[in-house]
């Protein structure tokens, strides 16, 4: 078995803008208590708001660790549902993080395809999921903001074996602990979706 065939990495994001505590970051913890079964490994860390340093953390995680799946999640807060975002955008970059910066003309990979689309399936995730308290959706877009670009780049190094979760804010109906069980079904879901992909590669 190759180094592939064992480590998913999870990754959450840290404080930005008036969002003190992150719910995706609260969300990839308990995720960690429940783990992912059938002897997976599972590594989370989390990332800041930061255009740069996300640069580096992502690629590091595909230099270093070659997982066989890398999920990030992200908050959005506007949200009602988790949403299961089927690909990256390279350009549209304007909102500064939170340290004020914004990427040179607003792309991620200089030289880039527009879009780079996960090897997940996420429609077919999206309708076998089911998870009580909590509706699981498909989504097209993103967003272009820290959590998109930090996408956009795990496809790129990870050869379109990486997902993005958008999550919603935590509220007494959506508790962190919900979220994290919500992500551990979805994350099983796309692991199934990841070895049809490779067996398709094949």
């Amino acid at each position: 078995m190759d180094s592939r065939s064992s480590c998913v990495v999870v990754t959450g994001f840290g404080p930005f803008r008036q969002h003190l505590v992150n719910s995706s970051w609260e969300a990839v913890k308990e995720l960690s208590k429940l783990g992912l079964g059938n002897d997976m490994e599972l590594r989370i860390l989390q990332l800041p708001v930061d255009y740069r340093e996300v640069k580096q953390r992502v690629t590091r995680i595909w230099e270093d660790l070659q997982p066989q799946l890398a999920v990030h999640v992200g908050v959005d807060p506007a949200a009602k549902a988790i949403f299961l975002e089927q690909q990256g955008k390279n350009r549209g970059y304007r909102d500064p993080d939170i340290r004020g910066f914004r990427p040179e003309r607003g792309v991620c990979l200089p030289d880039g395809p527009e879009v780079i689309a996960s090897r997940v399936d996420m429609k077919a995730v999206s309708r076998r999921v089911a998870v009580e308290g909590v509706a699981v959706a498909f989504s097209g877009d993103a967003g272009r903001y820290v959590c998109d670009y930090a996408y956009c780049l795990s496809l790129h190094h990870g050869n379109g074996y990486a997902a993005l979760i958008h999550v919603p804010r935590l509220s007494h109906w959506l508790p962190a602990s919900l979220l994290g069980k919500a992500l551990q079904v979805i994350i099983q879901e796309m692991l199934e979706e990841t070895e049809k992909a490779r067996l398709k590669a094949r």
